[in-house]
């Protein structure tokens, strides 16, 4: 008696969400290096070496910033294109964007598709990812243009035609909440303190870009529902809150820091401090000098990479609502209440521990990679922590010190960066798909542990 056996066809719908999205930044990664590896992507005219290509490539796509030598005159305009488009895609996430010419072309896209595409924009809705990844895609595009165009009216006349070419590398760069620049020589933006038309609108893109696709949807609906998600308004609360306490703290604390803000008018000590604090937590440009900034400066500028924006958004860190959760949780525990309530509604116990688990397990890295750069690189421990929680963050602003590292701790502030952008991501989708378990037949007598 013959038996037919029957062979089953692979898939790439079957591979798991969160292996899905960890591999397409990963062979997006390799592909960039091997262009940006390139002689003719090196204005020198010779290959800037894989370790370094690696490097940029990395925090290109994952929206970063950190940089082993200025974007202006190490790359060519071949290898500036390579970056911004790695920057672009790595914004969105090429499951989002897969799942975006698939709907256009009008191809189907089935359960497993769209599992992928919920994934990877972190939404709620399954029956309507589609429809919203369209509009992610084409409302992305018109906010880049506009940015583009107002930064044109500056850069146009500074640089020329190439004004163009510079205004929509800033606007795609800043929307991503990347952090490159073409301002050259590692300026970023600190010539621009006195003109509010470039820090604000790269302000607004960086803000936009770091609120998240959720909160985009909610607060377009809201002439239709009258009301908005829980999560919406944590991320609107956090990020008010974020951005104006950060600007008064940058201010305050750099007033008089001639490395920094001492020379500056008052007016441009304003546009200083704002900018400051918005770019700290998700994009890395910088219109001070950070390595000239006090220390107590640095180590909050530590604590707002580690945050980051908002989940689903471009940018990076443990996100807003999960530091949010933490803290009125602990609060709540201190209070003695048995529930986690916040803005009148109440906080389930797996989002409580997911948020836990998120920052511990980000504490833990940040931590054990500056431990380990230190021993190689044996430079100071804020500068070093600054990097690491800047890699960790996708953040991208530096002391300085990142062109200086050897190749070791460069291939470590890689991984940083990497986890930094699908880490959290990854793990937090892994928790929530994850399948409840249950000991049965099994009871544990419950033992006492002192804490605290």
């Amino acid at each position: 008696m013959l038996i037919e056996k029957r062979k089953r066809t692979f898939k790439i719908t079957d591979i798991s969400p969160t292996r899905m999205i960890v591999s397409s930044f990963a062979i997006l990664i390799f592909l960039g290096a091997l262009l940006l590896n390139l002689p003719v992507a090196s204005n020198s005219g010779e290959s800037i070496g894989f370790v370094n290509a690696i490097f940029t490539a990395t925090s290109a796509t994952c929206v970063t910033g950190l940089v082993i030598a200025d974007t202006l005159t190490q790359w060519t305009v071949f290898g500036q294109i390579i970056i911004i488009v790695l920057i672009q895609i790595g914004g969105l996430g090429i499951i989002t964007l897969a799942t975006f010419f698939s709907a256009i072309l009008g191809r189907k896209v089935g359960m497993k598709g769209r599992i992928l595409a919920q994934a990877s924009i972190s939404d709620y809705s399954f029956t309507e990812v589609v429809a919203m990844i369209k509009g992610i895609v084409l409302i992305t595009l018109v906010i880049e243009v506009i940015g583009a165009m107002l930064l044109a009216i500056r850069f146009v006349p500074m640089f020329g035609a190439r004004g163009v070419y510079v205004s929509i590398f800033q606007s795609i760069s800043s929307f991503c909440n990347a952090g490159f620049d073409l301002m050259g020589d590692y300026k970023s933006m600190t010539d621009f303190n006195g003109d509010p038309l470039i820090i604000y609108t790269v302000c607004g893109l960086i803000v936009v870009g770091g609120l998240g696709f959720i909160v985009w949807k909610d607060l377009y609906e809201y002439h239709i529902h009258k009301t908005l998600y829980l999560h919406t308004k944590l991320v609107l609360i956090m990020t008010v809150l974020l951005i104006f306490g950060g600007a008064l703290f940058f201010l305050f604390q750099e007033f008089s820091n001639i490395a920094t803000m001492g020379q500056l008018t008052f007016t441009e000590k304003i546009n200083a401090s704002i900018f400051q604090s918005v770019t700290t937590r998700t994009a890395g440009y910088n219109t001070i000098d950070v390595d000239g900034m006090t220390e107590i400066s640095k180590m909050f500028s530590v604590f707002l990479m580690f945050i980051g924006a908002a989940p689903g958004s471009t940018a990076g860190g443990v996100k807003v609502t999960t530091l949010a959760i933490v803290i009125v949780a602990i609060v709540s525990n201190i209070k003695g209440n048995s529930e986690t309530i916040v803005l009148k509604r109440k906080v389930g116990q797996d989002v409580i521990n997911k948020s836990l688990a998120i920052i511990g397990l980000s504490i833990i890295l940040v931590f054990a990679m500056t431990t380990i750069i230190i021993s190689i690189e044996k430079m100071p421990f804020i500068n070093v922590l600054f990097e690491c929680t800047s890699a960790f963050g996708t953040v991208g602003q530096s002391t300085g010190i990142t062109p200086l590292l050897h190749n070791s701790s460069k291939i470590l502030l890689v991984f940083m960066m990497f986890l930094g952008r699908v880490g959290p991501l990854t793990f937090a989708i892994a928790l929530a798909m994850r399948e409840k378990k249950t000991l049965q037949n099994s009871v544990y007598p419950e033992g006492k542990i002192v804490v605290g």
